[in-house]
């Protein structure tokens, strides 16, 4: 599995992930292959938690989309996902069956987007979240999550923070591991985008 996580804070924005990929029993350290699990589409970077089919699936998947794919508010996701849940099906032969009474089909995703617009999560049924401080995906994400709540008011930046979470998950989840990877940037001021 994972740990994934996104933070907000100040003027920072900050997406971190482990590298670890586990098959079973089975532990694929960053010694034997350089395991990224977050991927940048345009100024949007994407952190996904779960099958290692999805990576190269949904790199593939959201860059064909071009200008179609839009990640910049809640709705533009939620359509984006919704594109994407008919190529998943169409294309990369996607199996959409969980539990005998789901409501939708199911696209088999978790991921976490970071963008100059915010933080968001996606869920199975293109539920989306727009997230005002934090939150974190995958196996080790209660400890993530406990991590940056603890750290969250006296952290100095987004950066920390999501350090602190992932670092937390490889701690105590047994399939989240180190090195990290971690992606921050900063929050355009109204002014520094031409607007008043």
């Amino acid at each position: 599995m994972t740990t994934v996580v996104v933070v907000r804070k100040h003027n920072e924005i900050a997406i971190a992930a482990d590298s670890l990929v586990t098959f079973g029993e089975t532990r694929l350290s960053q010694a034997y292959e350089a395991n990224r699990k977050i991927f940048q589409i345009g100024d949007s970077y994407i952190g996904l938690a779960g099958t290692t089919a999805h990576f190269p699936v949904m790199r593939a998947l959201l860059t064909g989309l071009g200008e179609e794919c839009k990640l910049h508010s809640r709705d533009d996701v939620f359509r984006t996902f919704c594109k994407a849940h008919q190529k998943l099906k169409e294309e990369y032969f996607l199996n959409t069956k969980e539990e005998e009474d789901d409501p939708y089909e199911s696209s088999q995703i978790t991921c976490l987007i970071a963008n100059p617009s915010g933080i968001y999560g996606v869920y199975s049924y293109r539920e989306v979240f727009a997230f005002d401080r934090f939150w974190g995906i995958g196996s080790g994400r209660s400890f993530a999550l406990g991590a940056m709540y603890a750290a969250y008011d006296s952290a100095p930046n987004a950066s920390a923070i999501a350090e602190l979470g992932v670092k937390a998950g490889a701690e105590f989840d047994k399939s989240s591991g180190g090195p990290f990877q971690i992606h921050a940037f900063p929050i355009p001021t109204p002014n520094a985008t031409g607007d008043s």
